[in-house]
């Protein structure tokens, strides 16, 4: 992915508990089905992805949980915020998805919600849950990384 193709991603939500909670090991893009309103509220950048999770059923990979608020300007036809959306993958990330997800203790989670080109993609890793001593020992390797860089900052004054 050039320089460019990056910058063009805008990003609408992303779920930074996800890495507390799991080491991620593989991560693909997908598109997302939504309806007109949807797409709205998200443009207004109206998401949620915090207790969502993916799941593959019957072939196909959905997604569950993702709250996406109302849109404002919409009528009585408007979308149930939490209505489970289906993911658009190749067939064989699909197959790898779904021995992965059969693996004891992997999860799909999805990692952020972003344009791109004008469509709606979202991220998903797979992964498996940390412990909590893990979570206590990455949270101190962020507070040493951040004294340290305040520590370089004030150094260079």
């Amino acid at each position: 992915m050039t320089a460019k193709e990056k910058s063009a991603e805008k990003i609408i939500a992303q779920n930074k508990t996800a890495r507390l909670h799991y080491f991620i090991d593989e991560t693909y893009e997908a598109g997302i089905i939504l309806v007109g309103t949807e797409v709205k509220s998200l443009r207004e950048g109206r998401a949620n992805l915090k207790d969502s999770y993916a799941m593959v059923r019957e072939g196909e990979v959905f997604l569950h949980e993702l709250h996406i608020s109302p849109y404002t300007h919409g009528n009585r036809n408007n979308h149930d915020p939490l209505r489970v959306r289906k993911l658009l993958l190749h067939n064989r990330e699909i197959k790898r998805l779904y021995g992965k997800s059969r693996e004891r203790g992997l999860s799909i989670v999805p990692l952020k919600l972003y344009f791109k080109r004008g469509k709606v993609k979202v991220e998903i890793g797979v992964g498996h849950g940390k412990k909590l001593y893990d979570k206590r020992e990455e949270l101190k390797k962020r507070d040493d990384r951040r004294d340290m860089a305040r520590a370089m900052s004030e150094k260079n004054r």
